[in-house]
C-alpha cells in the first residue's frame, strides 16, 4: 500500500469521524441498533448454515442407516423363533434318497460352472507393466479369492438352515454375494446369476432334505411301533390260546368222568346232572373265546378306539384318540401314561369295532383343524370337547358307547389340593 493510499484512508476516517459528530444522539441509537441488528442476522445465518449442515448429516446417517439394515442378518435363535414365516415346499419328492440325488446333482453342476469358469465373471482387459497375460493371472486369482469367500460364506449358512431361518439364509446368501461384487467392483468381478440360482436351490434342497429326512425318521418309529403292537398281540393271543385250551383239556376230562359215572349209574343223581350241566357250560364259554382268539388273529382291523384324557398334563378339553389291537386295551392306556407324562390318563371311552381304523380315521377326520400338532400327523391329541366327540361317534358308530364325562385325575387333583395346603 502506497503513501498516497494511506493518506487517503486517514482523510476518510477524519471525516467519518466529524460526521458521526454532527449526528444527533437518537441517530447515533439508531446506527448503533442497526449495527446489532446486522450481528444478530449474521449469526442467525451462521446457524441456519450450521443447521443445514447438520440436516444434511443426519440425512446421510439415515441413508447408512437404512442401507445397513438391509445388511443386517438376524441369525439368533431367540430372534428367529419369535417371528419366522411358513416354509412353501418347492421340490416336494417322495423320499429322501430323491433329495439327495438331486443335491448331488446340484453340486455336480456348481463344480462344472466352476471348472468352465462360468461361476464368476470379470474384466480380462486389464494389464499390469503393460502385460495382458499377467493381467489376465491376476484378475483370475481375485476371482478364485472372491469365489471361495462366497462359497465357504454360503456352505456355512446351508450347513446351519433351519426353519426358523430360511429367510434369513437365503438374505445372507444374496448379501454375500452382493458383498462379492462390491469387493470386485474394480475389476467387475461379480458372482454369475446362475451360479447364485444353483446356490440358492441346494439351500432349498438341503432344507428339504432335512424335512423329508425327519419325516422318514418318523414313520420309521411308527411302523416299529405298530410291529411291537401287533407282536405284543400276538404274544398275547398265544399266552391266551394256551391258558384256555389248557382249560378245555381239564373240563373235558372232568366232563368224561362225569359221563362215564353217569352211565355206570341206573339213575342219576341230581349232583351229577348239574355238575354235568356246569362243565357243558364252561366248555361252551371257552369254545367262544377260542372263537373270538381265532377272529381277532384273523382279523387285522379289529380292535378298539380309546378316548383319553390327562387334564394335569395337557388342560381341560384336550383329548388323545388312539387305537389299539391288544386283548386288554388299558395295557396299552397304562403304557401311554409312563415316565414321559407327570399324571396318568383317564379313560373317556373304549370302543371295540370290528373296523377300529376307519372309526379312528372318521373322528381324526373329524377334528382335523382342531389338532394340537398340525404338522405331525400321528400325534393323536385334539383340542375338543368331549360332547363333539360323542356326537361323531354316533354318526359313525351304531352301537352304545359308554362315556365317562368327568376325569378321575387322581394323582392330579391330590397334587392341587397338597400345593394348596402348603
Amino acid at each position: 500500500m502506497g503513501f498516497l493510499d494511506i493518506l487517503r484512508i486517514s482523510q476518510i476516517k477524519q471525516e467519518n469521524e466529524q460526521l458521526k459528530q454532527l449526528m444527533t444522539p437518537e441517530m447515533q441509537d439508531a446506527v448503533n441498533l442497526q449495527n446489532h441488528i446486522s450481528e444478530l442476522q449474521k449469526k442467525i445465518d451462521d446457524m441456519n448454515k450450521c443447521i443445514n449442515n447438520e440436516s444434511n448429516k443426519l440425512t446421510q446417517l439415515q441413508q447408512q442407516q437404512a442401507t445397513l439394515k438391509q445388511q443386517i442378518i438376524v441369525m439368533d435363535d431367540e430372534l428367529l423363533f419369535q417371528d419366522f414365516a411358513l416354509y412353501k415346499p418347492r421340490y416336494e419328492f417322495c423320499n429322501s434318497d430323491e433329495y439327495k440325488e438331486r443335491l448331488q446333482d446340484i453340486r455336480k453342476q456348481q463344480k462344472q460352472a466352476i471348472k468352465l469358469g462360468n461361476a464368476v465373471s470379470g474384466d480380462m482387459s486389464w494389464t499390469v507393466n503393460g502385460s495382458k497375460s499377467q493381467g489376465n493371472k491376476m484378475v483370475k486369482d481375485m476371482q478364485k479369492l472372491l469365489l471361495r469367500a462366497f462359497n465357504s460364506e454360503c456352505d456355512e449358512t446351508i450347513s446351519k438352515v433351519k426353519y426358523n431361518n430360511i429367510e434369513a439364509s437365503e438374505k445372507r446368501i444374496k448379501t454375500s454375494c452382493d458383498a462379492i461384487s462390491k469387493l470386485g467392483s474394480m475389476m467387475h468381478i461379480v458372482i454369475t446369476q446362475n451360479y447364485y440360482n444353483l446356490k440358492l436351490q441346494e439351500l432349498y434342497l438341503a432344507f428339504e432334505y432335512q424335512q423329508k429326512k425327519q419325516e422318514e425318521k418318523e414313520a420309521l418309529k411308527e411302523a416299529r411301533a405298530e410291529m411291537r403292537e401287533a407282536a405284543k398281540l400276538q404274544k398275547e393271543i398265544e399266552e391266551q390260546r394256551k391258558k384256555v385250551e389248557k382249560e378245555q383239556t381239564h373240563y373235558k376230562n372232568a366232563l368224561l368222568q362225569i359221563l362215564k359215572q353217569i352211565e355206570s349209574c341206573d339213575t342219576p343223581s341230581e349232583d351229577l346232572l348239574n355238575k354235568k350241566s356246569e362243565l357243558e357250560s364252561q366248555l361252551g364259554e371257552i369254545e367262544l373265546t377260542i372263537k373270538n382268539l381265532d377272529y381277532r388273529e384273523a382279523n387285522q382291523k379289529a380292535g378298539y378306539v380309546y378316548i383319553i384324557s390327562n387334564i394335569g398334563a395337557f388342560g381341560e378339553n384336550v383329548y388323545k384318540i388312539g387305537m389299539t389291537r391288544r386283548l386288554d386295551p388299558q395295557d396299552r392306556i397304562d403304557e401311554l401314561g409312563d415316565a414321559s407324562v407327570p399324571f396318568n390318563f383317564d379313560v373317556h371311552a373304549m370302543i371295540f369295532s370290528d373296523d377300529a381304523p376307519a372309526l379312528e380315521n372318521a373322528l381324526h377326520k373329524a377334528f382335523e383343524n382342531r389338532k394340537i400338532n398340525m404338522i405331525n400327523q400321528r400325534r393323536e391329541f385334539f383340542n375338543v370337547t368331549l360332547d363333539e366327540i360323542k356326537e361323531v361317534v354316533r354318526n359313525n358308530y351304531d352301537k352304545t358307547v359308554e362315556f365317562t364325562d368327568y376325569p378321575d385325575a387322581q394323582q392330579y387333583r391330590e397334587s392341587i389340593k397338597m400345593k394348596n395346603h402348603d
